[in-house]
């Protein structure tokens, strides 16, 4: 296996408590993800984190939502096929996987932007106001893996509590 070299080493130097050091920054998005997974199926918002969270190698985000994932009730099946959801179509429902795709667009910009077809699959099967909703929650766990991967937070040492 060929190592992650964006991963953070564990040792080495400190780096900064994000919450501590910027409560407001941090609060502020605490509140812009709440508005975001508002009137959004909680198992949508779990899967749509799951795979940014995959994208962004953020072992941090990844853990703590496959957790919550599992604490609401999703299968094991469904969480092992979130990183291959294109081979495993029958495991998710057209809206989850129009927002799969719009994730992987979105949290993938740079590559290509979101491909014209990639939207339109997702205004589809959203209404505005849904779209919107599911385009903030990526914004927000492409935020989030930043904060984590930038402040080499750990996997498993989430203290939401």
């Amino acid at each position: 296996m060929v190592p992650n070299p964006h991963a953070v080493e564990a040792v080495g130097q400190a780096r900064v408590d994000f919450a501590k050091s910027a409560p407001k920054v941090f609060r502020a998005l605490i509140g812009f993800d709440a508005a975001a997974r508002d009137g959004l199926d909680p198992a949508l918002v779990e899967l749509i984190q799951i795979r940014a969270s995959h994208l962004n190698r953020c072992a941090y985000c990844l853990h703590m939502h496959t957790n919550d994932a599992r604490k609401a009730g999703e299968s094991e099946d469904r969480l092992h096929m979130v990183a291959v959801w294109h081979e495993a179509l029958h495991f998710f429902t057209e809206r989850e996987r129009a927002a799969l795709a719009l994730t992987e667009a979105v949290t993938l910009i740079a590559d290509s932007g979101v491909p014209d077809d990639v939207y339109a699959r997702a205004a589809a099967v959203f209404d505005d106001q849904e779209l919107a909703h599911v385009l903030a929650l990526i914004f927000a766990i492409n935020t989030w893996n930043r904060v984590a991967l930038s402040t080499a937070k750990a996997a498993g040492t989430d203290e939401r509590g």
